[in-house]
């Protein structure tokens, strides 16, 4: 089947004052049907703006944006109403309107949809049952939590029974336990109705717990793509790693490691632990192999994709030939940084 959302060297530019800024530049990048995928990347990446050429609230200066097999530029106003129809959104603050009740806002986007009045009422009651907030139903916005206003907004997204759903930092104003609970809801939509999903984040533990794919994006440009695991296993771009290593904390930062150096004088390495690269028993018996010390000084070991991601850095203590000889060999089985 085709991608549902293909972007084909897509280009957004704005002009400020006399200069143009360009906020998405030349994205390649397909979402396929029934996937979740995160597109992450720092404050002024793009990533919203992206979001808005997917849903036709912005059209591409350059290049091509095909959404369920329309492309949006090309698209009239009622086509695009239509499109929208099929592509839900959910918003980090919630944009609920503080005059209706939860049961109002869902409601809402039916009314305007022409639906009549008692099939409004059976598909809200449906929706806010699904998100688990049927009894805040004649609640109004002020009167609930920052998670049961958007569980609202998520109700409210999936309203028109969308075929995607748009996610743009959706978590950034929860606290953690909370974006644990949306976070399942959204994988919940995806996995019971189907539904494709683009959670647009710069929070790195946001994606690995729910996406399968991620797009990282810096300066408007998708730098990279792939399947979760191989990309945050195995970053190539200097932003991805930063985004791994922010989440892990799996390697010494400078200052942690300055302080190791006065207690662990030997060379020190990391040494990645992946699926497909040594295990960590694998690991053990090369290192004994060798007549040199080595000691575990610091390191950490998570999952991603139900798969072992981290690294453990040692302290080496032997002859050069000895220690040269061991990360040589380590090195055809992992990736092995020696820290300066």
């Amino acid at each position: 089947m085709p991608p549902v959302i293909s972007f084909r060297n897509a280009a957004k530019d704005f002009r400020v004052g006399k200069n143009v800024i360009t906020a998405v530049d030349s994205v390649d990048l397909d979402v396929e049907r029934g996937e979740v995928v995160g597109v992450i990347g720092y404050s002024g990446a793009g990533k919203s703006t992206l979001v808005r050429l997917i849903n036709g609230l912005e059209t591409p200066s350059r290049g091509t944006v095909v959404v369920d097999g329309k492309e949006v530029a090309g698209l009239t106003e009622r086509e695009l109403r239509r499109l929208r129809a099929q592509v839900g959104m959910i918003f980090q603050q919630f944009n609920l309107l503080n005059s209706r009740t939860a049961a109002g806002n869902v409601a809402y986007p039916l009314k305007v949809a022409g639906w009549p009045r008692e099939r409004r009422a059976a598909r809200v009651a449906e929706l806010l049952e699904f998100v688990g907030i049927a009894d805040q139903a004649r609640q109004y916005p002020n009167q609930l939590s920052g998670g049961q206003k958007q569980r609202v907004g998520i109700a409210r997204a999936l309203a028109t029974d969308p075929t995607i759903l748009l996610a743009d930092e959706a978590t950034s104003a929860l606290d953690p336990e909370t974006t644990r609970d949306v976070l399942a809801l959204l994988k919940k939509i995806n996995t019971e109705l189907g539904t494709t999903v683009v959670v647009i984040t710069h929070e790195m533990d946001v994606v690995s717990s729910i996406c399968d794919k991620v797009a990282v994006m810096e300066n408007g440009r998708v730098i990279e793509h792939g399947p979760i695991y191989d990309v945050f296993a195995r970053p190539r771009e200097p932003a991805t790693r930063r985004f791994v290593h922010s989440v892990l904390r799996d390697r010494p930062p400078p200052e942690t490691l300055r302080r190791l150096r006065h207690s662990f004088p030997g060379r020190i390495v990391t040494v990645a632990v992946r699926d497909d690269g040594a295990s960590q028993a694998t690991l053990a018996r090369k290192l004994g192999e060798h007549n040199v010390r080595s000691t575990i000084i610091y390191g950490g070991i998570g999952e991603l994709a139900e798969k072992p991601f981290g690294s453990i850095t040692y302290e080496l203590v032997g002859e050069d030939a000895s220690v040269d000889a061991l990360i040589a060999e380590l090195d055809q089985l992992a990736s092995v940084e020696e820290l300066p």
